[in-house]
């Protein structure tokens, strides 16, 4: 396995990590558990980080003049990358409305 290969598989790993937190935080907000959810939310952001750091040291190294060659594995990392961004700020957002939900149901 080459460099860019692990640096890739890293990026995947973490931002796998990330996405499940996200998704198992949606499911806690909608039984109720909202510290659950934010705990998960808190987990997702540092993993969506971590990849997030994985990925700025290939942009560093192609600034610096070493190419990043183009593969689908490469393709697929960055598509986890742009997902869990999305994933991250829904999940948030379903937390807040399901707080919402259930302040209004309690009035």
């Amino acid at each position: 396995m080459n460099e860019i290969e692990l640096v890739c598989f890293k990026m995947i790993s973490a931002l796998g990590a990330a996405r499940s937190a996200f998704m198992e935080a949606i499911v806690a907000a909608k039984k109720g558990n909202f510290e659950e959810a934010q705990s998960l939310i808190e987990e997702g952001q540092q993993q969506r980080l971590k990849g997030h750091e994985i990925h700025f040291e290939l942009l560093q190294k192609d600034s610096s003049g070493n190419k990043v060659p183009f593969s689908l594995l490469l393709l697929h990392s960055e598509d986890q990358m742009m997902s869990a961004e999305i994933l991250q700020v829904t999940s948030e957002e379903i937390l807040a409305l399901y707080q919402r939900l259930e302040k209004i149901e309690k009035a």
